[in-house]
């Protein structure tokens, strides 16, 4: 992964990429003047495969965002799987185009699994699945604003560099973790909290053919071969159905039925906005805002600061092109999420993936697009890919992303300490807005009490401030909540 230019060693160099010092070559036709496909060292054919490799790393969200939001509501109801796959993938489609097409980046969008989560596991616990996605709405007006005036950016410029670079770190650990998990390589168990396997042993197919995946992945990169990431993708499904043919390990390549279905678009619009005030105070209300928006406003900034590193497109200060407007779009995202039903709708780490095929323009976000809004009439399609044989690409970009390390020094603890918690406490909690947090919170402290104060951009301290509040949101609700009939 690169830094202030593009690091051929941590990602398969683009195609045809314009020697170093040499004239930017013409483009070649308006798509390639639009996108600016040559301009990046880029080519078409590179772009397509990129946006295919990030649209596989990424369909398991069709599956998943439905089991995570399938959780009761305070009055006991439940969204319907069928509709709210048929709403993410929509709302993954669009955005990911509007995205590529408006900001010109690969950074495709989905239903972002740290806000789903909080939804269904927090926040639904005191209103209905409709008032909870009008809060997403609300969110998203509100990160639309701070990204419009531009307070958003100032957030962003405040943030000091090697803060920048570790949220990089973190992302690709996370990232890694991610795959981990979801492969059965990493379990959780009662003695240690987390261990390999079943047992501390590889016992299950699925977790044997993640490693030859990874394996496989990690020889094609190191032979530097194109399109390393979905060979490697490829042939782990192909193997994984030959091994399931033999030794049936739980997947099913065989559809019973017709893998064509029309979506269940029923949930558009099902939104609430006159919240039931005997059930919910106004205070509970106010903390769910803040926490939805510190998620979103974090966790996009975060992902987005790795993925432009990733691609080489960040200069010196960690800008990357258009990053006004692409912080606009993610706020977007959210209404667009909380409109169909499906969460708020987030850039995707998973796209370090396209990225570490090549991709550096929005025409890779153009096929994942398209791809998603395809998958909403081929849901069957979306369990193709073995979750286990998907979590070695993750593995794999995480490994590239890592690299990031390499550019902070490391010898001051002013900065060792706030980069160490960043990138260790994403993967540990499952969440970039929880790293970057705790690294924000202890750069201000560290280097306020350490006569660095005067170092602190005023904003940072307003950040640390409101990160503060944000972990400590769950005894605040308490000491305001009413007292229990």
């Amino acid at each position: 992964m690169s830094t202030d230019s593009p690091a051929s060693e941590s990602v398969t160099a683009p195609e045809s990429a314009p020697a170093s010092g040499a004239p930017t070559p013409e483009p070649k036709n308006g798509l390639d003047r639009f996108f600016e496909i040559t301009k990046r060292g880029s080519t078409v054919g590179t772009e397509v495969r990129g946006g295919i490799v990030t649209f596989v790393t990424m369909a398991y969200i069709v599956i998943l965002n439905p089991i995570i939001l399938s959780t009761p509501d305070i009055d006991g109801t439940t969204l319907p799987g069928p509709a709210v796959a048929a709403a993410t993938a929509l709302t993954a489609g669009v955005m990911t185009l509007l995205f590529g097409l408006v900001v010109r980046l690969p950074f495709a969008f989905a239903a972002g699994l740290g806000i789903n989560a909080l939804l269904a596991f927090t926040i639904v616990g005191s209103v209905t699945w409709p008032e909870a996605m009008a809060l997403v709405i609300i969110n998203g007006v509100i990160i639309v604003l701070l990204s419009a005036t531009g307070l958003r950016k100032m957030v962003f410029d405040a943030v000091p560099y090697q803060l920048k670079l570790a949220i990089t770190v973190g992302i690709g650990l996370f990232i890694a973790f991610i795959g981990f998990v979801n492969a059965g390589f990493v379990t959780s168990s009662e003695d240690p909290p987390v261990g390999l396997g079943v047992g501390g042993s590889i016992t299950e197919l699925g977790t044997l053919m993640f490693v030859i995946t990874l394996l496989l992945g990690g020889i094609l990169m190191a032979l530097k071969l194109k399109g390393a990431i979905l060979i490697a993708l490829i042939g782990g499904t192909v193997l994984a159905a030959i091994v399931n043919a033999i030794w049936p390990f739980g997947l099913d390549f065989g559809f019973s039925g017709s893998v064509f279905a029309l979506p269940d678009l029923s949930l558009i619009g099902n939104v609430d906005f006159v919240f039931d005030w005997e059930k919910v105070g106004a205070l509970t209300l106010i903390m769910f805002i803040f926490t939805l928006v510190f998620s979103n406003f974090f966790d996009a900034m975060g992902t987005m600061t790795g993925l432009s590193e990733e691609a080489g497109l960040a200069d010196s200060k960690g800008d990357f092109p258009r990053i006004k407007s692409a912080l606009i779009v993610e706020g977007v995202g959210a209404i667009a999420g909380g409109a169909t039903s499906s969460s708020s709708a987030t850039v995707f780490v998973e796209s370090g993936a396209g990225i570490g095929e090549g991709a550096r323009t929005g025409l890779a976000n153009v096929v994942t697009g398209v791809l998603f809004l395809l998958a909403m009439f081929f849901t069957p399609l979306a369990s193709l890919v073995p979750g286990s044989v998907a979590g070695a690409a993750l593995v794999l970009v995480g490994a590239m992303m890592l690299t990031q390390i390499k550019n902070i020094d490391l010898s001051d603890f002013r900065v060792l300490l706030p980069v160490f918690l960043t990138a260790t406490v994403m993967p540990m909690t499952y969440s970039i807005a929880n790293g970057i947090g705790a690294g924000f919170i202890s750069w201000v402290v560290v280097n306020a009490f350490s006569g660095k104060a005067k170092t602190i951009h005023p904003l940072l301290w307003v950040v640390a401030a409101g990160f503060l509040l944000y972990f400590a949101r769950g005894p605040i609700e308490m000491l305001f909540a009413p007292p229990a009939s």
